[in-house]
């Protein structure tokens, strides 16, 4: 079953203790897409301005994803900069230009409107709605957010929270959000507050938690040998994870247990080099046999 996913593709420049890259592909859209292509067909909804190379379209389209719905258009690309030091657990803002992704508003056509998966990647709240609004029945729809929509644009997150189905957040965005300390009180309260199936808090190297009413799934992180830059990791979770949902088709404690657990992994290589060049030459094959020994660990 396809998958349909509205997001950034962004040009990243990016320092980390192992080196520096400038100009490279990134974007939540991207690192998502690029992930959850190991298990369904994928359809990217995006902007792009005219300084956008062909060859990163390329890589999406040889990924076998769907690119018909990025829109190339007059201005500059969306531009992110960040630095990690130390851990590495969070990066450091360096520079961000919104530029064509700031007054992007979706655009749903023909067959794409019955989509049944569907995933709101980070952006802002309105450009969120505006997909959601233009779909007729989706079985699940997943939203992913960030500090910044949080603390400024709150109303707009509220009407967001009330027509999705689930919703990705890291445990520092969860705590914002909510008040609240303890991560399962936290997701209780979404839960509650806006009628949800499912909370996935990302908690970086010490996994994930994913709740429902009816049940909660706690997953280590994959532990990985060499962190080289951790920037789309949560993208990437997010894309084997919903990846994997959609090709099953439905949302229970089975499919979801597995569904995470193939995020995980895919966040795993995702950290393993920059941009998108960890993903090139693999194949599901390769996503299987870590799966298979990320599941004896457990």
């Amino acid at each position: 079953m396809s998958l349909l996913v509205v997001g950034s593709v962004a040009f990243d420049t990016i320092e980390t203790p192992h080196g520096k890259r400038e100009r490279i592909a990134g974007g939540s859209c991207v690192h998502f897409s690029y992930s959850a292509a190991y298990l369904t067909p994928v359809k990217m909804i995006g902007v792009v301005g005219k300084d956008y190379p062909k060859e990163f379209i390329d890589l999406l389209n040889e990924r076998g994803i769907d690119t018909s719905g990025i829109e190339h258009t007059d201005g500059e690309t969306f531009f992110w900069s960040g630095k990690y030091e130390g851990d590495m657990n969070e990066a450091e803002t360096l520079e961000t230009r919104l530029n064509v992704f700031g007054d992007f508003r979706p655009k749903v056509e023909g067959e794409d409107k019955d989509a049944k998966f569907v995933f709101l990647a980070n952006g802002h709240p309105l450009t969120q709605l505006s997909l959601l609004e233009q779909l007729n029945n989706p079985t699940l729809v997943i939203a992913d957010t960030m500090d910044l929509w949080i603390r400024e644009f709150r109303p707009d997150l509220e009407k967001l929270l009330n027509k999705i189905d689930a919703l990705v957040l890291n445990d520092g965005e969860a705590r914002l959000l909510t008040g609240e300390r303890s991560m399962i009180r936290a997701a209780r309260k979404l839960l509650a507050a806006h009628e949800l199936k499912l909370i996935i808090i990302k908690k970086g190297e010490h996994g994930s938690l994913a709740v429902t009413p009816d049940f909660v799934i706690a997953t280590p992180a994959y532990p990985t040998e060499a962190v080289i830059d951790p920037t789309g990791a949560g993208d990437s979770f997010a894309g084997g994870t919903l990846g994997y949902l959609s090709l099953c088709g439905e949302l229970n404690q089975g499919t979801l247990r597995r569904a995470i657990r193939y995020g995980t992994v895919c966040a795993s290589f995702q950290v393993e080099d920059f941009s998108l060049d960890r993903h090139k030459g693999l194949t599901r094959a390769d996503i299987e046999r870590r799966l298979i020994d990320f599941e004896h660990m457990l």
